[in-house]
């Protein structure tokens, strides 16, 4: 008979258990993206990337072909990790350019969590090869997209029957925090949920506004 304790589970995320891979969130991938509406992709885009600066994730950036074709990193990435350098590739599969595999291999964690544009190509050939490698993969959902629903499913489909575990953006900041007593990062991560959590943000702001009150009080 097992026994409870109060202790998470393994395939939990914590801030040092695992690595962040943003990619291609630029703007050329994004005008073909129908699965999800710009101003959503971008907002929840900037919570990912504020959730991974609040807890000092190592996070890697990419874009494919920014100069000639796919066009700039979002500014609300950009803003959020401003001394990072971007890799830009010419490969759609990201884990075939060894400039990545070699920072993965510095940060070494085996647990990775993949965001990014479009997901049928340029999150299933990363994750994909990840899994085979003995990674753990995560994806976060709604900070992908792709040029319609029955693609961005689909591919979501394929990486779930490999193994891949998917969440959301807003999930992944929670998961982060996990424990609202942990005071060192309450404020930012109820600041994040206002910003970009949608309508729990605006029941943040309620709540404080008209009881004064908060998560954990």
């Amino acid at each position: 008979m097992p026994k409870a304790t109060p202790t998470p589970g393994k395939t939990l995320l914590d801030p040092r258990n695992h690595q962040l891979i943003m990619i291609d969130h630029q703007s050329q991938m994004a005008f073909a993206t129908k699965s999800i509406d710009a101003v959503t992709l971008r907002n929840n885009a900037a919570l990912v990337a504020k959730a991974a600066r609040e807890f000092k994730v190592p996070t890697i950036l990419t874009t494919v072909a920014e100069k000639t074709f796919s066009g700039p990193l979002f500014d609300e990435i950009k803003a959020v990790f401003p001394d990072t350098r971007v890799i830009d590739r010419t490969t759609m599969n990201t884990w075939e350019d060894a400039r990545i595999a070699e920072r993965v291999n510095q940060i070494d964690r085996s647990k990775v969590v993949f965001a990014g544009l479009w997901t049928s190509v340029c999150i299933v050939g990363p994750t994909l090869s990840a899994l085979d490698q003995g990674f753990e993969v995560y994806v976060i959902a709604d900070a992908c997209g792709d040029v319609s629903d029955e693609a961005h499913q689909r591919a979501m489909e394929r990486m779930i029957q490999h193994g891949v575990r998917p969440m959301t953006a807003l999930q992944y900041l929670l998961e982060l925090q996990r424990d609202w007593a942990r005071g060192e990062t309450y404020d930012e991560t109820v600041a994040i949920s206002i910003a970009h959590g949608g309508g729990y943000g605006l029941g943040l702001i309620y709540a404080k506004t008209m009881f004064g009150g908060g998560e954990g009080h």
